[in-house]
């Protein structure tokens, strides 16, 4: 069975560094993995009083983490930090699939992820730290060194 690699792309515009960045490495991939994008642009911001009712983009969202084997995420930098949009996106992620239980596994609970990042300057070494802050914190497993540059 072919491993599945889920690419998140942090820049929602159409043509970023990133997302071209992340489309070299789907080359790269070649048919060693199944690579498939996370569409996440249509899910709100986190909410509890919307995660009680159920979001159905988020319900969408995390099979798709779930089903995948790697997450990677290509990562610009604003502000020198993690864009809001994957914040967001990995705090919804986060949440236990339990609603009793909040220390439950989430749909990212011991998940790979690893991070790339085209950005202006020293930049990218900047989001790596907040990264590697943060995924493990969320109960992530992070592999391979951070790899990105200056644009």
């Amino acid at each position: 069975m072919s491993k599945k690699v889920l690419f998140i792309v942090g820049s929602l515009r159409q043509n970023s560094f990133n997302k071209q960045m992340a489309q070299i490495a789907e080359e790269m991939i070649g048919d060693r993995a199944e690579v498939s994008y996370l569409d996440y642009a249509d899910h709100p911001l986190f909410n509890e009083e919307l995660e009680a009712q159920g979001v159905p983009a988020m319900d969408r969202i995390r099979k798709e983490l779930e089903a995948a084997d790697l997450v990677w995420i290509f990562s610009p930098v604003y502000n020198w930090a993690i864009p809001g949009t994957v914040k967001n996106l990995l705090d919804w992620a986060s949440r236990s699939l339990d609603p009793s239980d909040h220390a439950a596994a989430s749909s990212i609970h011991d998940k790979f992820f690893t991070v790339s990042s085209l950005a202006n300057g020293e930049s990218p070494k900047a989001v790596f730290k907040h990264y590697r802050e943060l995924l493990p914190f969320i109960r992530t497993n992070v592999i391979g060194e951070f790899a990105g540059g200056p644009i």
